[in-house]
């Protein structure tokens, strides 16, 4: 058997959350990361059929039976995830439904995966039923962005649209534009829900006053989409006072659109 600290998926795990603390996007504890694997590549590092013990989750997730995924743990700081993986992180399959993660691998002194596993495993069901490629979903809490859900309408295509105007490329990157959540309380089955039902749409989705959710094929997409919203909202958040004299028109990110080959969202342009 491989050791599984020099997994791929571990190494780049570890290098993701160490880099999105250095971002500042995940303070303390804040934020999470879950990233569905197949179950060759745990194969290779785990004896699949060694459980360690079983976490209920809480929820039900049958389109998510037997699936595995490494996630990050309750109460854990990203900034230690590179000094001690298994302390942090945890590798899990669900069964009975998704009413039981079976612990694998980490967790270790009895931890159990983030408090926001409920809506990270909602949002990777409703991603899958979008794309089957997905497999990452990746919360955290940006300050531009956060500081844009106290000074811009909430409004999903009104908050796109600025995001759009304020760097050419972000029409290109999340052509399917950021839906937004107002403020629920973290941590519920329900905000879980109503953000499964926004990633239908989109694979960005704003939690008010909160951070943000992004889904993707792999941690490097994710954490693209999350890094250009996130540049947008800075530079949105340094000139809303301003006056305005110029921007990017909806005539110019339809010359974007048809210059990459990109569809912006049905009804997102004039």
């Amino acid at each position: 058997m491989k050791n599984i600290l020099e997994a791929p998926f571990l190494v780049e795990m570890v290098r993701t959350c160490t880099n999105m603390y250095q971002h500042g996007w995940d303070e303390r504890n804040g934020g999470n990361i879950s990233w569905l694997l197949d179950e060759a590549e745990v194969a290779e590092y785990l004896d699949v059929n060694a459980v360690l013990r079983d976490i209920p989750t809480g929820f039900e997730a049958p389109a998510l039976e037997e699936k595995y995924f490494l996630v990050t743990g309750t109460g854990k700081y990203f900034k230690n995830v590179q000094y001690d993986p298994a302390h942090n992180l945890g590798l899990i399959r669900l069964s009975e439904g998704g009413k039981t993660a079976q612990l694998l691998w980490g967790f270790t002194g009895g931890g159990k995966f983030t408090s926001e596993f409920p809506a990270h495993m909602m949002s990777h069901a409703a991603r899958l039923s979008v794309d089957p490629e997905n497999r990452i979903v990746m919360h955290c809490h940006p300050a531009n962005l956060l500081a844009m859900t106290y000074v811009h309408d909430l409004d999903s295509r009104s908050f796109t649209r600025t995001l759009w105007q304020m760097c050419s490329e972000c029409v290109v990157v999340f052509p399917e534009g950021v839906n937004v959540l107002p403020w629920m309380l973290c941590g519920t089955n329900e905000i879980g829900q109503a953000t499964a039902e926004q990633m239908g749409t989109a694979r960005l989705v704003v939690w008010s006053q909160h951070g943000i959710y992004g889904a993707g094929k792999d941690l490097d997409e994710t954490f693209g989409l999350i890094e250009t919203a996130e540049k947008a909202a800075e530079i949105y958040m340094k000139i809303a006072h301003l006056p305005l004299k110029n921007t990017i028109t909806d005539e110019q990110l339809h010359l974007m659109e048809e210059r990459f080959g990109v569809k912006a969202r049905e009804g997102f342009l004039d």
